[in-house]
């Protein structure tokens, strides 16, 4: 029995029914409990701390669901299935320590958390088998109330509610439809479904769950129909104008009134709800409308490009230092970055009462990004480019944003070294989010701060008249700690999350001008079996003297003198256009090594190193693209991520194996096939057929047809026959990413089946693009162990077989489930 066991547990899989746990110490891994989400309140006295809810049960995933537009949402809750949730809520008084409960609310999925303006409540929405309601919690009193008991609806407008700037209450999005009878087809007439082009170029990404057929259109406008209500503190409510396919509401900072943006047919199946034809409007608060802002129409034929947008009016937004102004953009180039023009974008705004023709407000040289307010002689202009990935800031003046413009900052936003980091906001007078401004002059920018040591965090003040920064504080060897929210007006006093190699994360409250720094929370070592792991930053060259970094990771009492160890590599690529910024290092050597079940890091417990983020960059110069040389750059990176560890004494070179998630699958299969750096790979969620995605896939904006040597030399799957190595290869049945359809690992496998190479396939039931159920994940990591031992660890002696510690070993704690939720399993 003992020997059947060794024999399973070492790679020859006994039975591939039903779901699998991993040794403990894996399985410990998925429910330890993290540092939880934080939220500070608007004045600084209340901490939020949001314990996250990381997995879910597997019947979880098998409630009812639906997929239309683009979009994944439960049709009986009318809430999308893919939106952060939590389990609870504590608020930390940050000048006391002491902590209180959120309690007297019922079980369930806790949504949009948001404190209001003026930091009296924090609400949220409470998600139960049947329902989605709106709460409050009342700081003083210390009391929980229902405010709602009719279901908001979050399918399209994912943020249901939102506050009203002077927190006197909210505006909701009712669900019109919730508990009404659900279309049926056999009401729905039949025939054939026919679409149409008009000759006019439009291409599109290979989205997922778009809409079919009329009856898909039937049911988008039942679940996307919603009631917008204003909503008081003391829980009135009333109606504001009449139902409508709604797919973005937001509140003026004086609280008056209100853009609403309501979806129009004609509906599209081949782009998502977000292209469909959208009528803008402002609305007052009875939902009479004020003034038409556009009426954007199907934007199906948008040019190709990451920075190409529609044409017309789009971005509608508030300015947040005015009561009631908005501001929007319009391509100047027929929505073509590739168009040579002065200005690519043009800025407009109107303000109440909304009678006034539209008045021009900037022109923008690239593509408009967005803009921070501060107040009417202080704002923040940002704009972009793919092209050479630019991205600039300037600093405007909004009475004449056109004239004295100062840039802020000018960089690739690859550029790490050069990140400025990002403003510090705050609430303004009209309870709006503006950026935080002292004395008519200083702004605070908190960042990673990242130089050739290791990110180094850091909060600056920033003086806007002088166009200069002072550096006011620095996190220093050997912690790394971040600045999570300043407390008072000069950057003397904040709240920073501190950690080490050694210590968790926990957050503590620094002050300057004391040199003080008080510990506000005290978290459990999440991963008490994994103490004395060591991590080490390593750095070292690509053979094109690209400078590389990763981070390595030991077991706990590793002696040098064992010799070389099995390796997992874990790595992701990344597509940059200079040499000199793909070489920078973009972490801290001191962060807290962190045991997620995600990527590799719990195999530190079988005795295997791992080498965590090795950096792949693909870099195109000049006229180059990136991707022109994407094999001979990928290789080159891993051989010398090998080639380190190897000369270090760490690596075993007959025992290195490479793992990855998404496009890191794609880079896992493109190495087995162009490398024999590895002896076996693990792939997760790929794509593996670049002609699958023929109008572009992860950085690439040819298409197909445009670059068709670069997608097939890109392409794993034309290059099947070169696969040497085994390749374990796991997906969500129902993954909805863009470009990853499940049947890119379904191709895959059969290919490398058919031609008689080692593969595992396992599709994960109700599973998309990353995995939720907490089934799924102990069976995810019970495969890459079984994988792991079977090509990593040698098969141990007799003698070690007998002193093996068995009682670990457990019965898998699953209630029953159909054998239609079992993991899909197939071994080549």
């Amino acid at each position: 029995m003992m020997v059947g066991w060794l024999l399973m547990a070492w790679g020859v899989y006994a039975s591939d029914s039903g779901y699998k746990v991993p040794s403990s110490d894996l399985a410990k891994v998925v429910d330890a409990e993290l540092i939880p989400q934080s939220k500070l309140s608007a004045d600084g006295r209340w901490l939020a701390l949001l314990k996250r809810r990381r997995v879910v049960a597997l019947e979880e995933l098998t409630l009812p669901e639906k997929a239309l537009a683009g979009i994944k949402f439960n049709p009986v809750t009318f809430m999308r299935t893919s939106s952060r949730v939590y389990a609870a809520i504590e608020l930390k008084h940050v000048e006391t320590g002491s902590v209180v409960k959120v309690n007297g609310i019922p079980a369930g999925k806790l949504r949009n958390v948001q404190w209001a303006g003026n930091s009296q409540y924090i609400s949220f929405i409470v998600e139960q088998q049947e329902t989605a309601t709106l709460w409050l919690y009342d700081i003083k009193k210390r009391k929980a109330r229902q405010m709602t008991t009719t279901t908001l609806n979050g399918v399209v407008t994912s943020a249901a509610y939102k506050w009203l700037p002077d927190s006197s209450g909210f505006v909701v999005n009712f669900a019109v439809n919730h508990g009404k009878p659900r279309l049926s087809r056999s009401g729905q007439k039949s025939g054939p479904i026919i679409q149409q082009s008009s000759g006019v170029k439009a291409p599109a990404r290979t989205y997922q769950n778009l809409l079919s057929s009329p009856f898909d259109e039937a049911q988008f406008k039942f679940f996307a129909q919603g009631q917008l209500a204003k909503l008081s503190i003391d829980g009135r409510a009333k109606a504001i104008g009449k139902p409508t396919y709604l797919k973005s509401f937001s509140v003026s900072p004086d609280s008056t009134n209100l853009i609403v943006g309501m979806i129009d047919e004609p509906f599209s199946y081949q782009v998502r709800y977000a292209r469909f034809a959208t009528v803008w409007q402002v609305w007052g608060m009875t939902g009479f409308p004020l003034y038409e802002l556009a009426k954007q129409p199907l934007a199906d034929s948008i040019p190709q490009g990451f920075d190409s947008v529609r044409t017309g009016p789009r971005e509608f937004q508030w300015r947040k230092d005015k009561g009631a102004t908005v501001l929007w953009a319009e391509a100047q180039d027929g929505g073509n970055m590739k168009q040579v023009t002065e200005h690519h974008d043009h800025l407009y705004t109107i303000s109440s009462p909304f009678k006034r023709e539209p008045e021009l407000f900037a022109k923008v040289q690239d593509r408009f990004s967005g803009i921070q307010w501060a107040d009417e002689n202080i704002a923040l202009l940002s704009e972009w480019q793919f092209a050479d990935r630019l991205v600039r800031t300037s600093v405007i003046s909004p009475r004449n944003a056109d004239e004295r413009r100062v840039i802020f900052s000018e960089r690739s936003y690859n550029d790490a070294y050069n990140d400025p980091g990002r403003f510090i906001m705050a609430k303004n007078d009209l309870g709006a989010d503006v950026l935080k401004l002292v004395g008519g002059r200083y702004l605070f920018l908190r960042g990673n701060g990242a130089n050739k040591e290791g990110n180094k965090p850091f909060l600056d003040r920033y003086d806007v008249k002088t166009n200069s920064t002072t550096r006011l504080w620095q996190s220093a060897a050997p912690y790394y700690e971040r600045v999570r929210a300043m407390l008072d007006d000069e950057g003397l006093r904040f709240i920073t999350l501190r950690e080490s190699k050694l210590e968790q994360p926990n957050f503590f409250i620094r002050d300057l001008t004391f040199d003080a720094l008080t510990q506000l929370t005290r978290f459990a070592h999440p991963y008490p079996e994994f103490k004395g792991i060591t991590k080490e930053q390593i750095m070292y060259k690509r053979s094109d003297g690209t400078q590389l970094t990763g981070n390595l990771y030991l077991p706990a009492n590793y002696d040098p003198s064992q010799g070389p160890l099995p390796v997992l590599m874990w790595a992701y690529p990344l597509e940059y256009k200079n040499k000199q910024v793909a070489s920078q290092v973009r972490e801290s050597p001191y962060a807290f090594p962190y045991v997620g079940y995600w990527g590799p890091m719990p195999y530190l417990a079988q005795g295997i190193a791992v080498f965590d983020d090795p950096k792949m960059p693909i870099i195109g110069e000049g006229a180059q693209r990136p991707n022109d040389n994407f094999r001979s750059q990928l290789v080159a990176s891993a051989k010398a991520a090998v080639d380190v560890l190897v000369e270090q004494g760490i690596a075993d070179p007959k025992r290195i194996a490479i793992g990855g998630h998404s496009y890191g699958a794609f880079m896992v299969a493109n190495l087995l096939a162009h490398s024999d750096l590895f002896v076996a790979g693990i792939a997760r969620s790929g794509a593996y057929n670049r002609s699958l995605t023929p109008f572009g896939f992860q950085g690439e904006e040819r298409d197909f047809w445009q670059a068709q040597n670069v997608y097939s030399a890109m392409s794993p799957f034309f290059h099947v026959d070169k696969i040497n190595e085994p390749m374990l290869m796991i997906h969500g049945a129902e993954d909805p990413n863009s470009g990853t359809f499940p049947m890119q690992s379904q191709r895959m496998y059969a290919a490398m089946k058919g031609l008689g190479k080692d593969a595992r396939l396992v599709m994960l039931p109700h599973e998309g693009h990353g995995y939720r159920a907490r089934e799924s994940i102990l069976h995810v990591l019970w495969e890459q162990e079984q994988w792991l031992k079977r090509y990593l660890m040698p098969l141990p002696s007799i003698e070690e077989i007998e002193n093996i510690d068995l009682t670990w070993i457990k019965p898998l704690d699953l209630k029953p489930l159909d054998s239609t939720v079992e993991p899909n399993t197939t071994l080549q």
